[in-house]
């Protein structure tokens, strides 16, 4: 068994996007210049002509793996149930949709395919018969707010006792190990507005809730993902509305902020309130399922380098030691794909501040060869 290092194409999406890297770039940069680094993870629909690449594609795809030394591991499919316009997909829909996703991903040469966090077990259970055919892994995302613990894992490891299945497992995107909120974003958020008080009230709360002394219960938040959570809160502050369970939990992030920052607006509030959006899931439940990994979601929002550590670098909100630690432990014998979603703070000023993405993964490379070493 072993770990190996591999890169989500998801992070050079900026660089996509301004046309400075093509595909083939990407797959260089992953195969050439990441110290032994040779796994892609890729978005279809950003990254190939979605739905049918077509065969000179393929072939050239294949070419791209055996020149650069790398390997297909991992295809991410979203699904957008409103695709459709008279109607939403059902879930038989969605599980057509996902079978043609596999046979996409398999004629590509890859072993996983991630489903996002939201899509319900039914739709994966409809379409794994054609996974195991094809030998192709089913994993589902848990992405933060969501933990380890939840009801998402647990639907995902019935199945799998039931059946005894080897094609259906977990991604866990290790942004669920954050305990703070990234200074990144707090500095997008100041310069949206919010105090330096709210950023620093936002990381109190976020550390008073990783100490287990939260001031309010945040048991209703663990079934939301990020998204819809900040959703909620701004319609809660916008509205005065928002989901009845989470009623006690926004009264009690704009009290903490009124106690702490001075005269506080709502940009303050929905800074205080990126402390929630964290998962503090726990890395003995990552040790305990790593059997049952597909593959690893491994996100980070920036990489400064470590003090008095010239070289080494780290995520000073996630943490990977305890990750890494775990699926070491656990015994994981699969990829972990640096995802770099950081760009995103910065694409609101000037080009030339924004962040240099192939710098960003490159030190994020760093220190997972440095961890898993260890």
């Amino acid at each position: 068994m072993a770990i190996h290092r591999g890169v989500s194409l998801y992070s050079y999406q900026q660089s996509q996007f301004f046309k400075e890297l093509t595909l083939e770039d990407q797959i260089r940069e992953v195969g050439q210049n990441l110290g032994g680094a040779d796994g892609i993870e890729l978005i279809d629909e950003m990254s190939l002509r979605y739905p049918e690449p077509g065969d000179d594609f393929r072939r050239q795809w294949f070419e791209w793996m055996q020149t650069h030394g790398t390997k297909p591991v991992a295809m991410d499919v979203g699904m957008d149930v409103l695709q459709f316009r008279d109607h939403v997909m059902s879930i038989e829909e969605c599980a057509d949709r996902l079978r043609q996703d596999i046979r996409l991903a398999k004629s590509l040469g890859f072993s996983n395919v991630r489903v996002l966090s939201v899509v319900p077990i039914e739709v994966l259970t409809s379409a794994l018969p054609v996974a195991e055919s094809l030998d192709i892994r089913l994993g589902k995302e848990i992405h933060q707010p969501m933990t380890l613990e939840g009801r998402e894992v647990g639907d995902i490891l019935d199945v799998v006792d039931r059946t005894g299945t080897k094609h259906l497992g977990i991604v866990p995107d290790l942004g669920i190990f954050q305990f703070r909120p990234s200074e990144v974003l707090l500095a997008w958020l100041e310069r949206r507005g919010a105090q330096p008080a709210a950023s620093a009230a936002s990381v109190a709360l976020a550390l008073d809730i990783r100490r287990g002394q939260p001031p309010f219960d945040l048991a209703a938040i663990s079934r939301h993902t990020a998204g819809n959570l900040r959703s909620d809160f701004n319609r809660y502050l916008t509205a005065g509305q928002c989901a009845p369970e989470l009623l006690e939990v926004f009264d009690g992030v704009k009290q903490y902020a009124k106690d702490r920052v001075e005269n506080p607006q709502d940009a303050d509030y929905r800074t205080v309130a990126e402390a929630l959006m964290l998962s503090r899931t726990s890395a003995d439940t990552l040790r305990e399922i790593a059997p049952h990994v597909t593959h690893v979601h491994g996100k980070f929002n920036n990489m400064s380098e470590v003090a008095g550590a010239p070289g080494q670098y780290q995520d000073i909100a996630i943490d990977y030691d305890a990750a890494i630690g775990a699926l070491k432990a656990g015994g994981f014998d699969g990829y972990i794909n640096s995802e770099y979603e950081g760009q995103r703070y910065f694409q609101d000023r000037g080009r030339e501040d924004l962040m240099d993405e192939v710098d960003q993964v490159r030190r994020h490379q760093e220190m997972l060869r440095r961890l898993i070493a260890s």
